[in-house]
């Protein structure tokens, strides 16, 4: 069955905009649980933009679901990560002067590093995830490193539905859910577990959630801007109700 991944990181947004200890990631992450979700995803930048160490150290021994640390593959974040023990790691690329990430890690191009930062994980006792573009080479390169996981890059599928007027059977969205489609099929015929992700919201998305196979999305700006209206529980149940609806009715 489907499952969803809150990203909670803007809720640090919030709060870090007048350096206080309001609103607090934890009680998100207690939120969006009680409205549904099956994990928490936080991305710990380098820059500390958002999210803090001391908000992973808090979420990881306080929240009762599992939790998704985003990650640069640094020396540093590695470290974190195998000292804090996060139920999966997903590597990304990370750039300072990118509002969000921007596009998916390019492992074919650093393998042998990646490879090894992968191994790192998996002797902590770590699955890796890697978020990439919704590429075959791409993904066979995930698979020649030992990721366990791969999170399909959603932000073009998203962005052409946008442009297209939220008409998914334009040709440019349809063009864009077969590139998902095809990266999804390549990674479950390679033995991983097929997620996706990236500007994903309340109305693109169970064109993705209907995908085959698809086995989580990781999902935040949406529902955290939706939960200032309704309340994280509401936004993140009503999230996790279009998603299961999609994929019962399938492709």
């Amino acid at each position: 069955m489907i499952e969803l991944g809150v990203n909670i990181d803007h809720v640090a947004t919030l709060r870090q905009a007048r350096r206080t200890w309001e609103p607090d990631p934890v009680w998100a992450a207690v939120e969006a649980h009680l409205g549904g979700a099956d994990g928490i995803t936080v991305h710990l930048r380098e820059d500390r933009r958002h999210i803090q160490d001391e908000d992973v150290r808090k979420l990881r021994d306080l929240t009762q679901i599992k939790l998704n640390l985003e990650m640069a593959a640094t020396d540093e974040m590695l470290g974190i990560a195998c000292a804090l023990k996060p139920e999966m790691a997903m590597l990304v690329p990370e750039g300072r002067h990118e509002v969000t990430t921007e596009g998916g890690l390019d492992v074919v191009a650093q393998e042998a590093r990646l490879k090894a930062v992968v191994g790192r994980l998996a002797d902590a006792g770590i699955v890796t995830s890697v978020f990439i573009d919704a590429e075959i080479a791409q993904v066979e390169a995930a698979a020649r490193i030992g990721a366990r996981v791969c999170e399909i890059h959603t932000g073009p599928y998203a962005h052409a539905f946008h442009a297209a007027g939220r008409d998914a059977e334009s040709v440019a969205v349809v063009a864009e859910i077969d590139k998902v489609r095809r990266a999804g099929d390549a990674i479950r015929a390679l033995g991983m577990r097929f997620n996706a992700g990236h500007a994903l919201n309340y109305y693109n998305v169970q064109p993705i959630a209907r995908l085959p196979g698809v086995r989580e999305l990781h999902i935040g700006h949406s529902i955290v801007s939706r939960a200032v209206f309704s309340g994280l529980r509401d936004a993140v149940r009503e999230m996790k109700r279009l998603m299961r609806e999609a994929a019962g009715r399938g492709l």
